[in-house]
């Protein structure tokens, strides 16, 4: 089911959810470039997976929705909009059961992470409005959910240690 095209993808994503970490980091900014790379290259993935039209209609669906209800946090400022982004064209890459897991994992990781960046803020006491760069929540979020999922199969086929 999973041949080496299909890794070579998801190592792709991995580097590219490492490279939204390090630039919402260093610029509180998540390309658009980016963010349809990590979309466009889903189809890629769909068909090296062997997705049914029936489960490509299930992640497109849960991508749209999750722009919808995400862009919302958007409108009223709880997320910028490469965020919003970023997960969505996440969505398209993992199966609904682990994209649960993933907002699960972001909203307790994005928790952590508000209160450090809110400590700091308070303890540095900045004036300008606190940025989180919630793309490292979403990021490793994602992280684990391929390493969740990908992983253990390379492991019992003898091919990592």
């Amino acid at each position: 089911m999973h041949g080496v095209f299909t890794y070579g993808l998801l190592g792709a994503l991995a580097i590219a959810l490492l490279v939204a970490i390090v630039t919402d980091i260093q610029h509180r900014h998540i390309d658009n470039w980016l963010n349809a790379g990590i979309a466009l290259a889903a189809p890629l993935f769909w068909l090296a997976s062997g997705l049914s039209l029936t489960d490509i209609g299930w992640q497109v669906g849960i991508a749209a929705g999750s722009f919808l209800v995400f862009a919302l946090m958007f409108a009223i400022g709880w997320m910028g909009g490469g965020d919003v982004k970023l997960l969505s064209a996440l969505a398209l890459w993992i199966e609904p059961y682990w994209f649960a897991q993933v907002i699960v994992v972001m909203a307790l990781a994005g928790g952590v992470l508000t209160v450090v960046y809110m400590t700091w803020h308070f303890l540095t006491r900045r004036q300008e409005r606190p940025e989180i760069p919630y793309g490292i929540a979403i990021s490793g979020a994602g992280l684990w959910a391929l390493a969740s999922q990908y992983i253990p199969p390379l492991q019992n086929a003898g091919l990592l240690g």
